[in-house]
Formats: structure tokens, sequence, C-alpha cells
């Protein structure tokens, strides 16, 4: 019997964290990260270190409360959802103004056999005159830590309910230390299973200039601007 508890809750949990993945919050706050990426494998590694970074600080949260027992105070949970919602607002606005300096221009390209067709890119920071063979840029390489760090604020908004849920579905600390870990663990794998799902498309879009991909681009950073804020609106602190 005592199996198949341990077995029930860490299935529990696995299950439970990978839903807790696909919330409103933070699939707009990793959409809005990945937005501009090129690389479909970059785009998965951003999902799979926002799970990392959600982990983290759960673990630190969620198991000093189980060991000490001792609750977060509810007007400290507040504050940390507001944050959320100021985060997101942040990272909405930061896409939309990348979007609007960026200088896109038209040009008719010919190829070497004849082909001529349009040309779109833009050479924003570059100055002017406008140089034709400075088309290369840099492939970013290593953690992205800019998603680690949203991925912890997030772990730390999620703890309370998630101490809540642990500490009534089990009876022994490291049981719901064990509880916290396969959560943590499903929140990487439903956020990278998401960011596998969206990366295609997004990584089509960051590679065109066309007026279709900046479309793509500035509603996922117009939608994350106003969850943020609602989300502020919905947990100002009052007082």
């Amino acid at each position: 019997m005592g199996d198949v508890t341990l077995g029930g809750v860490l299935l529990l949990g696995l299950l439970v964290g990978m839903r807790h993945a696909l919330e409103a919050d933070h699939i707009a706050a990793v959409s809005c990260i990945v937005a501009r990426e090129r690389s479909v494998r970059r785009i998965v590694a951003h999902g799979a270190v926002w799970g990392l970074g959600h982990t983290l600080t759960l673990m630190v949260v969620a198991g000093g409360v189980l060991l000490f027992g001792r609750a977060l105070a509810p007007q400290f949970a507040i504050w940390l959802e507001f944050a959320v919602g100021v985060m997101l607002v942040l990272l909405g606005g930061h896409l939309l103004v990348c979007l609007a300096r960026e200088r896109v221009h038209y040009h008719l390209h010919r190829h070497g056999d004849g082909t001529v067709h349009v040309h779109a890119h833009s050479h924003a920071g570059q100055g002017r005159p406008h140089d034709p063979i400075r088309h290369e840029h840099a492939h970013p390489a290593g953690l992205p830590v800019r998603t680690l760090l949203v991925g912890m604020t997030h772990g730390m908004a999620g703890s309370a309910a998630l101490v809540v849920l642990a500490a009534s579905a089990v009876g022994s600390p490291a049981l719901g230390i064990a509880y916290v870990a396969v959560f943590g663990f499903g929140s990487v794998a439903g956020m990278a299973a998401l960011s596998a799902v969206i990366a295609v498309p997004l990584a089509r879009a960051a590679a065109t200039l066309t007026w279709t991909g900046r479309a793509l681009q500035g509603a996922i950073g117009l939608a994350t601007l106003l969850l943020g804020m609602v989300v502020m609106f919905e947990t100002a602190p009052m007082g």
C-alpha cells in the first residue's frame, strides 16, 4: 500500500507539473522570449531552461517550508504574483520596442543565374550609409540567463499553492520534497514539449522579415504586455 501511495503521489506531481507549465502567463513569457529566435533547438532549450529555473526556486522555497513548517506570508505571495505581472509587461514591451527600432527595407536582389526577387532585411544599429555586403549575424550560445531568471520568478510566485497541495497530499517532508522535485521535472518536460510544438512557426517567422512574421512577433509582444497588465491589476497589493 505504501508503494502504491508513493507512486501515486509522484505520478500526480509529474502530471500537475506538466499542466502547470502550460498556464497562460508561463506560455506568454516563454513565447515572448523566443519570438525572435531562428533556431528550433534554441527555442526548445529556452523552454527547458525556463522549467529548470522554475524548479530551482520551487525546491528552495517549497522545500524550506516543508522542512521547517513555516508558510509564506499571504502578503508576500501577493507581491510575488504582482512581480510576475511586471515581468510580463517588461517582456512584452521589450519585444515591441525591438520591432519598432528595426529598420526594415526592401529592394531587388539579383542572383548569379539572373533570377530577381524582392529582398527584405534590417540593418538596425549599423548606421548609414547602407552596406550591402553586411548580411552576417551572430548565433548566441550558452545558457540563456534571462530565461532562467524568468523561470525562477515564476517558481517563486507559484510556490505557495504548490506547498499547500504537497502538504495536504503527503505525510512526510521527504515525500513532499520528492513531490516537488517530480513536479519540477514535469514543468521542464511540459514547457520543453510546448516549445517543440511552437518552435517551427516561430523560427520561420523570425528568419523572414515578411509582414506576416513581424505581425506574429508583434501579436506575441502585445498579448504578453496586456496579460501582464491584467495580472498586475488583479494582484495589486492593497494598503
